[in-house]
């Protein structure tokens, strides 16, 4: 077997997650595939190859599991993802009613509400003057909006972040992070497995529509729930994560804010390009399912291949200064949000969420500052805040 550069390099330590970037640049220069001895697996930095193996599930799979763990060799900690651990054409089925319950059509009814909450939470930030955004904003608007698109009850909804944190940090390896996760899981996923029946369901919601795909035959009652399971599980935590990241970029950058206040029309961009610079979701897993040759290194059959998202969405090779916040940048082509048959099937409502609180605070903020240094929440898998301080002046 032709070998790979190999790298010192844990990217699943405390300092990686506090700086990956020095570590992304050493990866990126150092091949196109890299062996990580630390823990035995290959990794990919580079955005042509990671991009690449993203398009190429039958190649490098998900159904053996998007984690550390290979489904073909362990046991799972939980039933796989129909759709995130799941390869085509189990993963077409699957896919396909996501896609109808998440289509802009059953959004669209969704936008004024959002709009509507975006700005009482930006209103409720200003009033403080100075706050910890990470709460205050990028938890408390997806908090008042996306548990309710999905139907949920009200009792329990403190549940969701932590059993969204369990699930990426379960995808990494049995370190303390994960050892954590699982340990405090039970009541998480007890309270999740609830609400994704049907029963506990509004009839009007994401997850109604989603069961009623079984009632025409195109899934089973059983798979309907795992298929709300997925929403419930990633489509919260990534998109506090990115809002997050889109704040910090505009309190760092204040020139970015100044043209998003010019023209608030810019939210989409300004979101967009806060994915592409610190891409929420770092890191994912593919299994090779056969001796695959990349760019003269040969992985063989059941190699696990790290995709550094983040680093991909840096690469110099694709980017001009790629390190550098600019509302006026194409984005285009990211994989902040994967790309291919797995592309994130949220990605337009996190998009939604995220245009709506950027514009209201493009109407509302006349300036926003540092009020601290930020500290990061980590994770196994996300790239998070859990701290951002932050002051706000009124428009």
């Amino acid at each position: 077997m032709d070998q790979a550069p190999a790298l010192d390099i844990d990217p699943f330590a405390a300092s990686f997650f506090d700086d990956p970037f020095p570590a992304h640049a050493a990866l990126r220069d150092a091949g196109a595939v890299v062996f990580l001895p630390r823990h035995g697996f290959y990794a990919a930095a580079r955005w042509q190859e990671v991009h690449a193996m993203l398009n190429d599930w039958q190649g490098f799979c998900s159904s053996r599991g998007v984690g550390v763990s290979d489904f073909a060799r362990e046991k799972p900690w939980r039933p796989p993802s129909l759709v995130l651990e799941a390869d085509p054409p189990a993963h077409t089925r699957a896919r396909t009613v996501l896609d109808r319950a998440l289509a802009p059509a059953a959004l669209r009814p969704l936008r004024a509400a959002l709009a509507e909450a975006a700005a009482e939470c930006v209103e409720a930030a200003l009033a403080a003057g100075e706050c910890d955004a990470i709460p205050a904003l990028a938890e408390a608007f997806p908090l008042a909006v996306f548990p309710d698109a999905m139907g949920l009850t009200r009792e329990g909804r403190e549940h969701l972040l932590p059993y969204g944190s369990l699930a990426f940090n379960a995808f990494g390896p049995d370190n303390e992070l994960r050892r954590a996760a699982l340990a405090e899981a039970a009541p998480h996923v007890a309270w999740v497995g609830a609400q994704c029946r049907r029963e506990n369901l509004a009839p009007d919601g994401i997850g109604a529509a989603i069961h009623a795909a079984a009632d025409r035959g195109e899934i089973t009652a059983e798979e309907a729930v795992l298929l709300v399971r997925s929403l419930l599980t990633a489509g919260l935590d990534t998109t506090v994560s990115a809002i997050g990241a889109a704040l910090h970029c505009l309190a760092t950058f204040p020139h970015a804010f100044a043209q998003l206040r010019a023209d608030p029309t810019l939210a989409r961009a300004a979101f967009e390009e806060a994915l592409r610079l610190e891409s929420p979701v770092q890191t994912f897993f593919r299994t090779t399912t056969r001796p695959i040759e990349v760019d003269g290194t040969t992985l063989g059959e059941g190699d696990k291949v790290l995709l550094f998202l983040c680093a991909a969405n840096r690469d110099p090779r694709r980017w001009d200064r790629p390190d550098e916040y600019d509302l006026s940048r194409r984005t285009a082509g990211h994989v902040a949000f994967g790309s291919g048959v797995h592309m994130c099937v949220g990605q337009l409502l996190s998009r939604l969420e995220g245009e709506a609180l950027l514009t209201a605070l493009a109407r509302r903020v006349a300036a926003i500052e540092p009020a601290g240094p930020p500290v990061r929440r980590h994770n196994n898998t996300l790239r998070a805040l859990a701290h951002l301080p932050l002051h706000l002046r009124a428009a």
